[in-house]
């Protein structure tokens, strides 16, 4: 005997109104992502473009008082790649502790350590006068021996580096860990010992996130402005960076300071193409 087969009255009309339903819920929300993500596109590039376009509009160029640029772009570059080569001496093996050893304290020490990524800049500032000034807590023994770091381009290179090492050290420490130890320990069997193994096994095989650090704290080191200008002073020739150029000149020459702005933009532009550059070849290399 066949069974009966009840049809409930309206079903297939619910069916088809869900499922229209839930094609316009997802149409509306890959539409509102779609336009959302439009909005943070332009907040970012919208700023950069006009500048971009005032600066080729009005030749900005021809505006910049040459002695002026030519002495910032030159101490920025001196003072910056002092502050990378001390970034690397000093992080490289505090790095290499956070990410190989344990030891008490270590949760505070990297607190610390990233601890200048969030703080303000005029903290920074204030926190290094008071440490290095005349009246801190280093400056009396500073100054018996004759040192004076306030107001100097050495206040700039410590300024620079205070702010920027953080960004090498996060870099630095995730490329120790991505290391196999087993590598490591192979070269040990082959009588290895353990500056041999660091420099020739663990640099060589975490250099692209050692290099990609390198490049974030450089290029954040060019930019800093906050720190510098409180402790270093803004003065032309010996303190003054391109940052604090733009500070300078902003209110008198727009177009000098549309110049220099410009060229810290390339710069900062090629750093960064160059970190996802090897950020890519990293994943390229994973996946193979």
């Amino acid at each position: 005997m066949a069974e009966k087969v009840y049809k409930i009255p309206g079903k297939p009309i619910l069916m088809t109104f869900r499922r229209d339903l839930g094609a316009v819920v997802s149409w509306a929300g890959r539409g509102l992502t779609l336009f959302m993500s439009a909005c943070a596109v332009l907040l970012i590039a919208l700023p950069i473009a006009s500048l971009v376009w005032r600066g080729i509009d009005e030749r900005a160029w021809a505006l910049v008082p040459e002695g002026a640029i030519v002495e910032a772009i030159q101490l920025s570059l001196t003072t910056t790649a002092v502050s990378m080569l001390l970034t690397l001496l000093l992080g490289t093996p505090l790095a290499y502790a956070m990410a190989r050893r344990n030891f008490w304290g270590k949760k505070l020490v990297g607190v610390l350590v990233q601890l200048p990524i969030v703080l303000p800049p005029s903290v920074a500032g204030l926190a290094l006068l008071i440490t290095f000034g005349r009246r801190g807590v280093l400056g009396p023994t500073l100054q018996d021996f004759g040192i004076q770091i306030v107001f100097t381009s050495a206040a700039v290179v410590i300024a620079q580096t205070f702010v920027a090492m953080p960004f090498y050290i996060r870099s630095a420490e995730v490329g120790f860990r991505l290391v196999d130890m087993e590598v490591e320990q192979a070269a040990m069997v082959d009588g290895a010992s353990t500056w041999t193994r660091f420099l020739y096994v663990t640099i060589p095989l975490a250099s692209r996130s050692l290099i990609t650090g390198a490049l974030l704290s450089w290029a954040r080191a060019l930019g800093e402005f906050g720190a510098t200008i409180l402790f270093a002073g803004n003065l032309q020739g010996r303190t003054q960076t391109m940052p604090l150029l733009i500070y300078n000149i902003f209110e008198r020459n727009i177009g000098a300071a549309i110049w220099t702005a410009l060229i810290l933009i390339a710069l900062a532009a090629l750093i960064l193409t160059a970190t996802l550059f090897l950020a890519h070849e990293d994943e390229r290399h994973i996946v193979s």
